[in-house]
């Protein structure tokens, strides 16, 4: 089993070895570290924050863990229960909070759990910020406070109505256009709590909604990342229903799939070029997505009169570079949205209303809207790490190996070829090295990723 300490949070699989582990330990440790980097950053001052969390089995356990661990470092806890990870950011700027935490393991089967760290503003950490709280857990130069001093917990539960009134505030979104197109969507939600927010946004839309896992039990009825090999049912049900579309979300519910009339998949890449597409019609403007996105955001940007530009993996980093460009939209090409005149997050609440205001405005069937956007096909790969394995090494002797083409190694290697390109990357949240490639057809995808692999596998044989 396996804990993974990254500058984003603490990864892990529940049970097992303290450090070895997510255990309760390594909770209340990594916890108490995040308290004391956010004291030292507000020159110890009363401080506030919010956590939330999924519905995963072990969510409840964690998040008491956090709250209570919290309350013994000073801190005044808001607890959202049953949230989104949008939500809780959210709230960390309507509750004028100092930071917060989202209790879950975004893709990651049942059996895993993690701490998202947030800042004032709601956004994910920086990467000094989380050195910094690596350093603090790694030397536990932590110190509870006295009785007098403890901090306060309260409960806040109706969060999700809050989220849902500010996107559905959104200029953008236009509830009466989504209304009149008399929509029936189908939504797979994977037991937890898009469960709850997606449904209930849609019905403030006038939306038809036919539920697909949508009880929040986090038993995930197949593997929660919304990819198309995972999706068989909802195809399935979309049809069976009659439905205009179907609608996946993640268990924290910052990526959005989508399904179309038909079955077909629209392509989660596609789910920020629509947005963006609609967006960049109505506010002209500058996009950013991350470097394993498609390149049909490119396309469609620059189409519209604005300039693309891609940065490293990761949401703080797509972030950083929205800022510094003044994207109006970005995200990453897994389904996630960023739109900042809501907030700086990956928002798949904000993607459904965006994407169904321009479906509704369309007025055409969600297949056409997909045929309407550049064909690029993305393949999707990895190989798992072995402890010998010098992975830096392998990525430097592929960029030398492809040195003759156009490199970029602000995150790993990304070679661009004239119609197609390979990026390669370790993961930050998995011990994978993670193999997209794009190209003109899926086949051509398919092909250049078992070549890329092929080449690895042979370098990595070397000794």
């Amino acid at each position: 089993m396996t804990l993974i300490k990254s500058i984003s949070g603490i990864r892990g699989t529940i049970g097992g070895k303290i450090g070895e582990n997510l255990t309760p330990i390594d909770v209340v440790k990594f916890s108490a570290s995040y308290a004391t980097w956010l004291k030292g950053k507000n020159n110890n001052k009363k401080l506030k924050v919010v956590i939330g969390r999924d519905a995963r089995i072990s969510g409840k356990m964690v998040s008491s863990l956090v709250s209570n661990t919290l309350v013994g470092m000073g801190v005044d806890v808001i607890d959202l229960g049953l949230s989104t990870t949008p939500t809780v950011e959210i709230a960390v700027d309507l509750e004028k909070a100092d930071g917060g935490i989202i209790v879950t393991a975004s893709h990651n089967p049942k059996q895993w759990n993690a701490l998202k760290l947030l800042n004032e503003k709601g956004e994910f950490i920086e990467d000094k910020d989380g050195q910094t709280i690596l350093q603090i857990a790694e030397n536990e130069s932590y110190i509870f406070v006295e009785v007098d001093e403890l901090g306060s917990y309260s409960k806040v539960k109706d969060y999700l109505e809050i989220h849902i009134d500010e996107v559905i505030k959104l200029p953008l979104v236009d509830a009466e256009a989504i209304s009149k197109a008399n929509f029936k969507v189908v939504v797979d939600a994977v037991n937890s709590t898009g469960g709850i927010a997606i449904p209930n946004l849609l019905d403030r839309l006038g939306v038809e909604c036919v539920k697909l896992y949508c009880d929040p039990t986090g038993e995930f009825p197949h593997n929660p990342e919304p990819l198309p090999e995972h999706l068989e049912e909802i195809s399935k049900k979309v049809v069976e229903e009659g439905a205009d579309l179907g609608l996946v979300v993640d268990p924290d519910v910052d990526r959005l799939a989508i399904v179309n009339e038909d079955g077909s998949m629209f392509g989660e890449e596609y789910t920020l070029v629509a947005c963006c597409d609609y967006v960049l019609q109505n506010t002209p403007g500058n996009t950013v997505s991350n470097l394993s996105s498609s390149r049909a955001l490119r396309d469609i940007t620059v189409k519209n009169g604005g300039k693309y530009e891609a940065s490293a993996v990761g949401e703080v980093n797509v972030v950083t570079l929205m800022k510094k460009n003044k994207a109006v939209i970005g995200g990453e090409g897994n389904g996630g949205i960023i739109y900042p005149e809501s907030h700086y997050g990956r928002d798949a609440l904000v993607g459904v209303a965006l994407f169904l205001s321009h479906l509704a405005k369309a007025k055409i069937k969600c297949s056409e809207l997909r045929a309407s956007y550049p064909s690029y096909y993305m393949s999707k790969n990895k190989i798992v790490l072995t402890p010998d394995l010098n992975v830096d090494h392998i990525l430097n002797l592929m960029a030398e190996k492809y040195k003759g083409e156009e490199i970029s190694t602000i995150d790993g290697v990304k070679v661009d070829f004239d119609n197609e390109w390979v990026h390669l990357r370790k993961s930050n949240t998995e011990p994978i090295i993670r193999i997209y490639t794009e190209s003109s057809t899926q086949e051509k995808a398919d092909d250049l990723a078992k070549k890329i692999i092929k080449e690895i596998k042979e370098i990595a044989s070397i000794k």
